[in-house]
């Protein structure tokens, strides 16, 4: 078959090629950094690529989004990691998959994006604080501290150590340098701008470090077949216990969200077909289980790799499916290019990252229009580091909860008062327990030697705690020794 034959049945493959080429580029690199700093083999992060184009990207949800291990779990999964072992990974990262199926099947993918922006923006800002502080242990070639409370504050202590050491200020050096080219990438002539800068800074660290000798670590290989993983009978017993359990939630609720919410970014990028969430969520699925199946890490979609594909030109599914094929050769072929790739430069990429999870202008918006939002995005990030991830969505949510109750429990009381006869009050709007305080203390307030008509037709709900106080306020009223209180409802 020839290719002009070929391309009159794909349109569009020309410049799906052509866009499968950038994004394999631009994944290449992230790929292997989400894995190192993940704790585990470089290849790992390749087969995770590898499924999110042959697996997720054949599947229909979003055609041009592009699915691969991203940095938002990156936190999350050295977690796992280093409580449970690399056997187990592989067992989260499946039930997670069947989980994000068995959700897709029940339609419930669209109810994702229900999830509060400020929620899912805090959980990325709080896993953005912990990445950076993590990976700034790793470009010092230092050792991190378990908790992100004690990554942050072991920070000043791990900057003398390596300024009293040689090898140390070398590599610092060479993960800040791959900071400042990606920074300044986008100032380069067009003509360097082809080139992805994840892929740019990461070659030059890795010429610098060999053109000069430095002595930093370097990528450790050990080869794709060697590094798969399949999960053990005894692995899958881990799932009996509550914090593994917890894992999976917490994989399953920031993979989902985060892939969705990336589903929205993309569809607004360009003009094609819009996204099935229910069918993108069962796709995240699918290849979650591949992942976990192989022991590789967990996939989202992400949004780096999917607005590099839009822009690239894609039309069709072809260029991420195709992406897939060159990581895959890439990985077969060319798996000792990985052992010249210097650690600090992987390290620099994902700082990198982690600084543009931290929505600073979004918060700034969000405080002047929405204070409330804004708080509830600071206090997940903040609880994130200072607790787990896990606990600090927890606490996210909980707060837009409680917050979307007490916005929708506006209650309004009105009083006529003529000076002569019953007083008039009228209630209206939603009547729950958060506003009880104010409606007895006003009702409390009233003349309690005047009869009162209490008027509740103006009320949309009335909770069961409001109806009793109501109904015990309007008999102790009416245990004054004048006229009983006279109701009046809608019904």
């Amino acid at each position: 078959m020839t290719f002009s034959h070929l391309t009159g049945q794909l349109p569009h493959l020309r410049q799906d090629f052509a866009a499968s080429i950038v994004v394999f580029l631009v994944a290449l690199p992230l790929c292997v950094g989400v894995a190192v700093a993940s704790g585990v083999p470089a290849e790992l992060g390749l087969v995770t690529g590898i499924v999110g184009g042959l697996v997720t990207g054949l599947m229909r949800g979003s055609s041009l989004q592009v699915s691969g291990p991203a940095a938002g779990l990156t936190v999350l999964v050295f977690e796992a990691v280093r409580e449970y072992g690399l056997a187990v990974l592989g067992v989260v990262v499946l039930t997670t998959g069947v989980l994000q199926l068995l959700m897709g099947a029940l339609r419930l993918g669209r109810y994702f994006r229900a999830i509060s922006v400020a929620v899912v923006e805090g959980m990325l800002a709080g896993i953005g604080l912990v990445l950076i502080a993590g990976q700034l242990y790793s470009m010092a070639g230092l050792k991190a501290p378990a908790s992100g409370l004690d990554k942050l504050t072991a920070l000043p202590e791990a900057l003398a150590d390596a300024v009293r050491s040689t090898e140390a200020l070398a590599s610092v050096g060479l993960g800040a340098g791959t900071v400042a080219a990606l920074v300044l990438w986008k100032r380069l002539p067009r003509r360097v701008r082809t080139v992805p800068g994840a892929l740019g800074a990461v070659a030059l660290a890795t010429l610098a470090t060999s053109a000069f000798g430095l002595p930093v670590a370097k990528v450790e290989v050990r080869g794709l077949v060697g590094s798969v993983q399949l999960p053990s009978l005894d692995a899958f017993g881990e799932l009996a216990h509550v914090g593994a359990l917890g894992t999976v939630l917490a994989f399953t609720l920031i993979a989902s969200a985060e892939s969705l919410f990336s589903a929205a970014a993309v569809d607004r990028l360009h003009d094609g077909p819009r996204t099935e969430y229910d069918k993108e969520l069962m796709a995240q699925g699918a290849g979650n289980t591949v992942c976990g199946l192989l022991g590789a890490l967990p996939m989202t979609a992400v949004v780096v790799r999917s607005a590099a594909n839009v822009q690239a030109g894609a039309r069709t599914k072809a260029s991420r499916v195709l992406h897939g094929v060159w990581l895959l050769l890439f990985a077969a072929l060319l798996p000792a290019a990985l052992g010249v790739i210097p650690l600090p430069a992987l390290a620099g990429v994902l700082v990198h990252a982690g600084w543009k999870l931290i929505p600073l202008r979004e918060i700034a918006a969000l405080w002047r229009a929405h204070r409330g939002e804004a708080l509830i995005l600071v206090v997940t990030a903040v609880s994130i580091v200072a607790v787990s991830m896990f606990e600090g969505v927890l606490v996210g949510l909980a707060l837009a909860v409680a917050k979307t109750a007490w916005e929708a429990s506006h209650v309004r009381l009105e009083v006529m008062d003529k000076g002569a006869g019953p007083v008039q009050a009228y209630l209206s709007g939603n009547a729950t327990f958060l506003r009880l305080p104010k409606i007895l203390d006003s009702l409390e307030a009233l003349p309690q030697d005047r009869p009162v008509e209490l008027d509740l037709s103006g009320l949309h709900h009335l909770d069961h705690a409001c109806r009793t106080a109501l109904e015990n306020w309007s008999a102790r009223h009416s245990a004054a020794g004048i006229e009983p209180v006279k109701v009046t409802t809608g019904a």
